[in-house]
């Protein structure tokens, strides 16, 4: 997933993502073929230019999804500021929780030999909270030669499944511990208690996958029993001050999914060098998930990510590739070994 650069590159990148999503397949192209929804893109600011966020506005107002590529064009060409308005004011933050098939067994993975080990969780970019609860799920795991690894949790309320298709390798075995602390940090975190907000949530996923916008009602629930602790502002501001709240009796993990290709490219780079910095110096361990373009430092050597993977590494160390929305993944190692 990368938001910059070419914006005809960036829809033709899109609509090769977006499979699942016929519409959003013939959108994407069907802008990047567009000479003038191009030009009217152009006068966004660029990370307000994404096929998500644009798609999002216009369904938000009305334009049908499933739906022919003319009417969106035709409500864009034709907007009278109320799409522009609300691509400005409104931001991409779905956090798919499917994703959580692969974080959770990365967060299984860090050991700490404390008696009574448990975890502390700090999602940077996080939304509305929703990847913050990784032990109310339940998981399912198919293995390449057949056969599955399951978790169940113990839990008042019914565990929602999350499944995901191991392509190549196999995930640890490792139970998580338990999560006794999470908190997160966006720009404009969402309240999961504001209806018009988890609206919004609900048009980011894509037409045609009824599955994901049950997963994101099922998120919801689980969140609004609990509402997780979010702090707004610039995560280079506020992590140090929100990772001092962590309890010090826990394994702080500090992770991230599918957000930092929102940053600049030179805050890429100081990003990565903080987190390295960070657990070289003992205060937290870094689980992150993200394309192989927005964090190359983490793109193991000599391995041809595919396309619509996420490189997925703990302490800087890639573990997984990962699919974008959680449903496969390519297991590499276990960085402990």
């Amino acid at each position: 997933m990368e938001i910059f650069g070419d914006t005809a590159t960036v829809y033709r990148d899109f609509a090769r993502e977006a499979v699942g999503s016929p519409c959003f397949e013939a959108w994407a192209d069907g802008v990047a073929d567009d000479p003038e929804v191009l030009a009217w893109l152009q006068t966004l600011p660029p990370r307000k230019r994404q096929a998500n966020l644009v798609f999002a506005a216009a369904r938000w107002h009305g334009v049908p999804a499933p739906g022919p590529y003319a009417g969106l064009r035709d409500a864009l060409l034709g907007d009278d500021g109320t799409i522009r308005g609300t691509i400005l004011e409104r931001s991409t933050q779905t956090n798919e929780v499917g994703r959580l098939a692969c974080l959770e067994r990365a967060f299984a993975m860090i050991r700490n030999n404390k008696p009574g080990h448990t975890v502390a969780l700090l999602e940077v970019g996080a939304s509305a909270g929703l990847c913050l609860f990784p032990d109310r799920y339940s998981y399912r795991w198919h293995l390449p030669g057949g056969g599955t690894i399951e978790t169940d949790i113990e839990s008042d309320m019914d565990a929602p499944l999350l499944e995901c298709r191991i392509t190549s390798g196999e995930p640890t075995g490792a139970v998580l511990a338990p999560v006794t602390w999470r908190a997160g940090i966006d720009l404009s975190p969402v309240d999961v208690t504001d209806d018009e907000a988890v609206r919004w949530l609900q048009t980011l996923v894509w037409p045609e996958q009824e599955e994901r916008r049950e997963r994101l009602r099922a998120a919801v629930e689980i969140a609004r029993s609990h509402p997780p602790y979010l702090v707004r502002g610039d995560l280079f501001e506020e992590l140090p001050a929100l990772m001092a709240q962590a309890p010090v009796q826990a394994t702080l993990i500090v992770f991230h999914s599918a957000v930092i290709a929102y940053l600049e490219a030179a805050d890429r780079e100081r990003f990565a060098s903080m987190m390295a910095g960070l657990v070289a110096d003992g205060e937290c361990h870094w689980v992150s998930n993200e394309g192989p373009r927005v964090l190359p430092g983490l793109v193991p050597e000599g391995v041809d990510v595919p396309f619509g993977r996420f490189v997925m590494a703990i302490d800087g160390r890639p573990v997984a590739l990962t699919h974008g929305h959680g449903a496969e993944a390519d297991w590499l190692a276990d960085p402990y070994r």
